[in-house]
């Protein structure tokens, strides 16, 4: 397949047309919106992953096992600290989006600068172009028309060759002539005319090609350009992906490292209170005095009669105010009252 360049196909055959300059002018305006978008993006995507980075950087200062000990303590803070350092390389990677935006919008300013000397020259030569075709055309029609006047004047002066009217033969006579010089000078003004228009349509050949060859250029290192630039953007990503990886394994590694059984013994040994447990609470029988660690709870009845004395007959009393109660009754009590 043979190489297609601008040159050979933005011709029009309307002498006056900018058709074909138009349809190039309109491509180099699109890619430089493109240019312009994806330095937005970078742009945007740079603030993001610097926002990602401080609230990630502010995570990492949070307390995240302060109260653990030994080995895990250990593996947390290294959790901690390569959490600190995913977020300092996530705030390198944003500076680096932001250097590739500014080499972007560099590189369209650049551009820019370079099509605009070729456009004003091609904005003039199309004036100019468009000016002299009209000047043209209009000593066209009016080469034409004087054309015209000399053949009705020749045509006049024939139909009255044989009179005998010498004033109207020379009458006739001179609008011929003045018809004929009329009709020499307007041919005359016209060619200078095409002649003029001639060498401008060669200056605006000469200068078409040379702006499509530049402008053909320039889409080229445009397009080279944004490819190398999303390349290399997609490059710092998938970096950033190792790297947070490698600072993961930093923290795989300590995990690895975590004992269980010697965060217990260390807890054990540090934090030990005794090695025995306390003995059992033991029944106390309130009459007998009498302890057993062992047995059913005791009763409520009252010993047997045989081990004490009988109880006090409640109507006698050695104190006339007092009184008490049987253990028979309900609201049986040891205090008197």
């Amino acid at each position: 397949m043979r190489n297609l360049h601008f040159k050979d196909f933005f011709w029009y055959p309307d002498l006056t047309s900018t058709a074909g300059y138009d349809a190039i002018i309109q491509y180099l305006n699109e890619g430089k919106r493109t240019c312009k978008e994806v330095e937005d993006f970078m742009k945007a995507r740079a603030s993001i992953e610097e926002r990602y980075a401080k609230d990630l950087l502010g995570l990492s200062k949070k307390v995240c096992g302060h109260n653990e000990m030994n080995t895990l303590k250990r593996s947390l803070d290294v959790f901690k600290l390569q959490t600190e350092h995913v977020s300092l390389s996530h705030l390198q990677l944003a500076q680096s989006m932001r250097e590739e935006a500014k080499k972007l919008e560099e590189f369209r300013e650049k551009q820019k600068e370079g099509r605009k000397k070729i456009e004003q020259q091609m904005d003039a030569l199309h004036k100019q172009k468009s000016s002299q075709f009209k000047r043209t055309m209009d000593s066209k029609k009016t080469y034409e028309q004087k054309c015209r006047d000399k053949e009705e004047a020749d045509q006049n002066m024939n139909r009255n060759t044989n009179t005998t009217n010498t004033k109207l033969v020379e009458k006739l006579q001179s609008k011929a002539q003045q018809a004929k010089q009329n009709a020499e000078e307007a041919d005359r003004l016209y060619q200078q005319h095409v002649t003029t228009l001639g060498k401008i349509r060669d200056d605006w050949l000469k200068e078409h090609i040379n702006a499509c060859e530049i402008f053909e250029k320039q889409s080229v290192e445009r397009i080279n350009f944004l490819r190398n630039t999303v390349w290399t953007h997609l490059n710092q990503l998938s970096q950033q992906c190792v790297t947070s990886d490698e600072l993961y394994e930093e923290v795989r590694r300590s995990l690895e490292q975590c004992d269980i059984r010697e965060d217990i013994e260390h807890f054990v040994n540090l934090r030990r209170t005794g090695d025995k447990p306390p003995a059992a609470v033991v029944y106390e029988n309130f009459y007998t005095g009498q302890r057993s660690p062992t047995g059913p709870p005791p009763s409520r009845m009252p010993p047997p009669v045989g081990r004490r004395g009988p109880l006090p007959d409640p109507t006698q009393s050695n104190r006339d105010d007092a009184r008490h109660s049987s253990a028979l009754e309900g609201d049986y009590s040891v205090i008197q009252y």
